[in-house]
């Protein structure tokens, strides 16, 4: 059982930043690829960003490119994802989601994944 916990979230200015946090407690986060999800009110959940288990390789949407940077620190069973020059159409309630030896390429892949409960990210204009 993997339990993560996310954090960082709050009311930031368009342009502004911050960075998210998610926490994992258990042995298995430094086999597991980290993946950072977000969904907006009345939207579907959508990817935002990943880096995969081995930390090599890092993937995100087109619509966070160049503005947001996923991490981790295997050290401290946390990942990160910092996001930078904010739009209010990154408004949304954000989540973590830990996929063990999952690949960078195929999100559905992993022996198995576990959500965090979300933090909320609001972006005033």
């Amino acid at each position: 059982q993997v339990h993560l916990v996310e954090s960082g979230g709050g009311l930031v200015q368009a342009g502004g930043s911050l960075r998210l946090s998610c926490a994992a407690s258990g042995r298995t986060f430094s086999s597991s690829t980290m993946d950072w999800f977000r969904q907006a009110p009345g939207k579907e959940r959508e990817f935002v960003a990943a880096i995969e288990w081995t930390g090599d390789s890092t993937r995100y949407a087109d619509s966070v490119k160049g503005r947001f940077t996923v991490s981790r620190d295997n050290a401290k069973n946390t990942a990160y994802l910092q996001m930078n020059s904010l739009k209010p159409e990154d408004t949304a309630l954000y989540y973590c989601k830990a996929r063990r030896y999952g690949s960078i390429s195929n999100l559905e892949s992993g022996t198995y994944s576990y959500w965090g409960q979300g933090t909320q990210v609001t972006v005033s204009s």
